[in-house]
């Protein structure tokens, strides 16, 4: 079950909603972005350079919280993005390194 914030356990992670999140090149990109970061680190979600409303921005969050490629850390005023590396590596080995190659549009 889900914790409060909407993060899925690791064995909720589902191929389905990831694919389904991932299907969007805005999410990509947040993710390839995330993917340069050293490990565990944490971006503010305005840090990304996304020309989209605040609305959308948090639509596209919230997608990607809820299918498990992210943990979202409210501190505060501000909420942090950081990928669950580990856990995407571990259920879906090698899925990482492909969003990693893909050529930017």
């Amino acid at each position: 079950m889900p914790d409060d914030q909407g993060h899925p356990e690791l064995e909720e992670i589902t191929l389905g909603k990831v694919l389904a999140a991932l299907a969007d090149s805005t999410r990509r990109k947040i993710i390839k972005a995330l993917l340069l970061d050293v490990d565990g680190a944490e971006r503010h979600c305005s840090s990304f350079g996304l020309t989209l409303s605040k609305t959308t921005r948090s639509h596209h969050f919230r997608t990607l919280r809820e299918a498990g490629l992210i943990r979202q850390v409210d501190h505060g005023n501000k909420s942090l993005a950081c990928l669950r590396r580990a856990d995407i590596e571990q259920r879906f080995p090698g899925l990482l390194a492909l969003i990693a190659k893909e050529p930017e549009n």
